[in-house]
């Protein structure tokens, strides 16, 4: 087995990880992936070389100890080089195999990935203008998973304003999908890219919120994807082909089942 090309920390499962990994299994590098489910990640030391912490290690006087933010409620133990390598100390976290420099933002780490490897596949594009038009898709999904997290995260509690902002959010990203589609069999052009997988992971990772309805029941609300299969076919039918392919069912194939029951 070859050498990992990058280091990534994260809570797991998590489609924002399955990016990465999805592009090294196409382009046949390997990554090295440390985590644990959200719950428990205040038993870890974030680090490059995270570890499961002992017992007599997790108390506040721990120079590593840090109040948490954004989706934690525990105390956290983010060393000095975590942090100095994420300035935003949130993951999944990415590193280079020598642990110096940090890469934060899944899309980011998504693109490392894709420079790492054999450019010849053509994940990043097979020019300088495919790859800019690339990066156009991967930051306006990277706005849509925003307010997607937080929508999700909010589904204890959902007031009318996430909702409607969230509702918002998924027909204005949804339109543009779908309008692409209508002329490209993927997102750039007739080739699978970074584009797709970080498609595929996001809006799979939206779509969640249909294992939640029972939380949106309390406030007499439905989930903002209930048949929006019939509203944007195409998009849906390209999350349903991207499933399908081996390395992408590898990862989501579980994930989505319930998607298409």
């Amino acid at each position: 087995m070859s050498e990992p090309v990058l280091k990534v920390f994260s809570y797991l499962p998590n489609p924002r990880v399955w990016k990465a990994l999805i592009a090294a299994d196409l382009l046949n590098l390997q990554i090295e992936v440390a985590g644990d489910k959200p719950s428990n990640l205040d038993k870890w030391l974030w680090d490059h070389q995270a570890r499961l912490l002992e017992d007599h290690e997790r108390h506040s006087g721990n120079p590593a100890a840090r109040e948490s933010r954004r989706g934690f409620s525990q105390t956290l133990f983010k060393t000095d080089a975590f942090m100095l390598a994420h300035p935003f100390g949130t993951v999944p976290a990415g590193f280079s195999k020598d642990g110096n420099v940090g890469i934060f933002e899944s899309n980011s780490i998504l693109r490392a990935v894709a420079r790492l490897g054999d450019q010849a596949i053509g994940l990043y594009g097979r020019d300088v203008t495919e790859a800019s038009r690339i990066d156009g898709f991967l930051d306006s999904i990277l706005v849509f998973s925003r307010e997607a997290q937080e929508y999700l995260l909010a589904m204890d509690q959902m007031t009318t304003y996430q909702y409607d902002r969230m509702a918002e959010a998924f027909e204005f990203f949804s339109a543009g999908i779908e309008q692409t589609l209508q002329h490209n069999r993927f997102l750039v052009g007739d080739e699978m890219t970074l584009a797709d997988i970080a498609f595929a992971c996001d809006f799979s990772q939206f779509l969640r919120e249909r294992l939640m309805q029972n939380r949106l029941d309390s406030v007499d609300l439905h989930c903002i994807s209930h048949d929006a299969e019939t509203i944007y076919p195409r998009t849906f039918a390209h999350l349903q082909n991207l499933s399908t392919h081996a390395v992408f069912e590898k990862y989501l194939g579980d994930y989505n089942a319930h998607i298409w029951l």
